[in-house]
């Protein structure tokens, strides 16, 4: 919500993620950014196969958006990067919105 108060809607993702990510470990949180996760398929294993925008303490996925309105597959692909990544929590987070708690959806894998 920090992040969001100071800049405000309409700047591009990747500013926002840098800005949430120097929050997150001003904080004192282990927080990466671009973190590449192997696709397991049939036995094979795909290198950079995904990047997800956010890593938070190596369990917790965020996904930044900064579009009109969240769609139901941007949650689908928060579902996918959390079953590939073995991690059960996840955040939508889209900063292009008038109030950043109208722009934050919480995603659940498996529970």
């Amino acid at each position: 919500m920090k992040v969001h108060t100071s800049l405000g809607p309409g700047l591009l993702e990747s500013v926002y993620e840098l800005c949430l990510v120097h929050e997150l470990s001003k904080g004192g949180l282990k927080a990466e950014r671009q973190v590449a996760l192997p696709v397991r398929y049939g036995g094979l294993e795909i290198d950079g196969g995904f990047r997800v925008d956010m890593l938070v303490e190596d369990s917790v996925i965020v996904e930044i958006k900064a579009v009109e309105k969240l769609m139901p597959v941007h949650k689908s692909q928060l579902l996918t990067y959390l079953r590939l990544g073995g991690c059960k929590l996840g955040y939508l987070l889209n900063f292009n919105v008038a109030h950043m708690r109208d722009g934050i959806k919480r995603v659940v894998n498996g529970l």
